[in-house]
């Protein structure tokens, strides 16, 4: 076989083989031996049918063809080793003639791209979001926790968003009662849009012994007359307003575990700071990502992104289908167009393979390793999900190109740290924050 390479474009080869008749020849003795086992031929036991008998009953173009998708795969992984290239998906037949000695195949292979250079990431500045909690976001916090023992009382004055009102209710369809649509003492809050379409807008500035009528269609939950449009009529019987508690130490200690205001003020103050730091964070990573793809100027070869594109919609519908939900259905519930789905998938494809160039580029230049401990810790893990002995997983693993995918993973995951660690938060003045926990400045000071 010979095999002659030609550049194909940035990051791909093409691959011209020769395949000599002698080879096309036994490669199609081969096929007409597994044929002759899998088809039924009249007089013959299964296997036991000559090849000129198969390749009468299929015909010599299919047995042709089966004889090179037979022989094809081997010769291509072995053009590969001898030309020492390292496809980054399957490789991909382009062209196919016949020769006189035989067989031409072109076959477009495309290599993994990989960066010619580092973009700078030391002390890149990043802004995020202040994790410092403000003083209106505690007390909306003290707020909600209060209203969770709110008390209501009678008031005689109109009805305003966030009262109570005690109704009753009624519906005419046609000049006919709707005797579903009917209720007694209801109470309902003004502004929850929780009950008919339209209430909310009659309500405010009703005072109790006021009739307001409306047109409204049903809501779900009257079963076939469900958006059908009523004249309801609203009689509002009683206007109650919230009353909170009083915030004082008697009234915390009473319904917290708390003993005084200010240790529940500091506990809040905690909880809303460990949730927005972590939003910080989050805001961090993306950025510091986003910062230094801006800075790669590398064109990706379509085949990498459509295979990341494939891999994206199927971790999406094997999630989806946990939920018993198909990807049409996805689409017709969100209400996204299909092909600007598609166009989403594509650059969140981009992005990621972007971005795994990046991270394996710093990783490279850091010099890091995968340690056999770190690496045996997700195999053990990994075991323990599959319910089998970590030994035997652990034998299967390493003869798997799964070790390969997880050792890039540790590595990236490894480069990240460095990004995130190397990169400097601060606030929309360019003042520095720090995005530490108590816990990671008690891991610090930890003595080796």
């Amino acid at each position: 076989m010979n095999t002659n390479v030609t550049d194909a474009g940035p990051f791909e080869k093409l691959l011209t083989l020769q395949v000599a008749e002698a080879d096309l020849e036994a490669a199609k003795s081969q096929a007409a031996r597994r044929l002759s086992k899998e088809l039924k031929i009249k007089g013959f036991r299964p296997g036991k049918a000559p090849r000129r008998i198969v390749e009468a009953t299929v015909g010599t173009e299919r047995l042709r063809s089966e004889a090179i998708d037979d022989v094809l795969p081997k010769l291509v992984a072995d053009a590969l080793r001898e030309v020492d290239v390292r496809p980054a998906v399957p490789p991909q037949v382009e062209n196919m003639k016949d020769i006189e000695t035989g067989l031409e195949v072109e076959v477009k292979v495309t290599m993994w791209p990989v960066l010619d250079h580092v973009p700078s990431y030391e002390r890149l500045e990043i802004e995020v979001s202040q994790p410092q909690p403000t003083e209106e976001e505690l007390e909306r916090q003290l707020n909600r926790l209060r209203d969770q023992f709110a008390e209501l009382e009678a008031v005689d004055r109109p009805a305003g968003e966030g009262d109570f009102v005690s109704i009753n209710l009624s519906a005419t369809r046609n000049g006919e009662p709707v005797e579903e649509a009917v209720a007694n003492d209801l109470l309902y809050e003004v502004g929850s849009g929780s009950f008919v379409e339209g209430l909310d807008a009659e309500l405010p500035g009703s005072a109790p012994g006021a009739i307001v009528k409306f047109n409204a269609p049903l809501p779900t939950g009257f079963g076939d007359l469900a958006g059908q449009d009523v004249t309801m009529q609203v009689l509002v019987k009683e206007v109650k307003q919230k009353v909170l508690p009083d915030l004082t130490d008697e009234w915390t200690a009473e319904v917290t575990e708390f003993a005084t205001v200010e240790e529940l003020r500091k506990e809040l103050s905690k909880q809303i700071e460990e949730v927005k730091r972590g939003i910080a964070r989050n805001e961090l990573q993306t950025r510091v990502l986003e910062s230094l793809l801006a800075e790669i100027d590398i064109l990706i070869p379509e085949a990498i992104i459509d295979a990341e594109m494939e891999n994206t919609l199927h971790r999406l519908a094997h999630q989806l289908e946990g939920q018993g939900i198909s990807i049409a259905d996805y689409l017709r519930v969100t209400g996204q167009d299909q092909q600007v789905f598609v166009d989403d998938l594509r650059n969140q494809a981009d992005r990621n393979v972007r971005t795994d160039l990046l991270l394996e580029a710093v990783a490279e230049a850091a010099g890091f390793e995968a340690s056999p401990e770190e690496l045996d810790e997700i195999v053990t893990a990994l075991a323990g999900q599959a319910g089998r002995e970590v030994d035997e997983y652990r034998a299967e693993f390493a003869e798997s190109v799964q070790e390969k995918a997880v050792m890039g993973d540790i590595l990236k995951r490894k480069a990240l740290e460095v990004l995130l660690e190397s990169a400097v938060p601060v606030d929309e003045s360019g003042n520095r924050i720090d995005l530490s926990t108590p816990e990671d400045d008690e891991e610090e000071t930890v003595e080796p």
